[in-house]
C-alpha cells in the first residue's frame, strides 16, 4: 500500500513536511479584519481545495453563489482545479498565515523559524519518497 501524500511548506531553502495529507490554512483579511480559512488536501494531481469559509463579506471577500450560511459565516467548496502549489505572500505589514493540522495550529513563522520579510512561502504536495526494497 502506498504511503499517503503529505503537504510540504517551502521557504527559501527550507522544505518542511507538515506530516499531514490535509491542512487548514487561516488568515485575517488585511482590510476587513475578517477570518478566512481554507481546507486543502494533497493528491497525486496537486493540492485540492476542499472548503473555504469566511466570517463575513466586504472588501473583496464576498461569498460566491451557492455558499451556505453557517453559525460563523459562509462556507463553500471552491471551484478550482488541482493546483501544483500555493504561494503565500508574506509581509511584516500583515498578520502571518496560520496552518492547522491534526488539531495543532502554528504560524508560518513558527513552523519555519523565519519572520515574514517579503519572501513568499509555498505549499505543495511533498515530493515522492522512494525506498529501496
Amino acid at each position: 500500500m502506498a504511503d499517503p501524500l503529505t503537504i510540504c511548506l517551502a521557504l527559501g531553502g527550507l522544505i518542511l513536511d507538515l506530516g499531514s495529507p490535509t491542512i487548514e490554512l487561516r488568515w485575517t483579511h488585511s482590510v476587513q479584519r475578517s477570518q478566512w480559512s481554507e481546507q486543502w488536501q494533497a493528491t497525486p494531481d496537486g493540492l485540492v481545495a476542499l472548503e473555504a469559509t469566511i466570517q463575513g463579506s466586504g472588501a473583496g471577500m464576498d461569498p460566491p453563489d451557492g455558499a451556505r450560511r453557517t453559525a460563523t459565516g459562509w462556507s463553500w467548496r471552491p471551484d478550482l482545479p488541482p493546483l501544483p502549489s500555493l504561494d503565500l505572500a508574506r509581509s511584516d505589514a500583515t498578520a502571518d498565515w496560520t496552518i492547522c493540522r491534526a488539531g495543532r495550529c502554528a504560524t508560518v513563522t513558527e513552523l519555519a523559524g523565519r519572520p515574514a520579510d517579503g519572501e513568499p512561502a509555498r505549499l505543495s504536495p511533498c515530493p515522492a519518497q522512494t525506498t529501496d526494497g
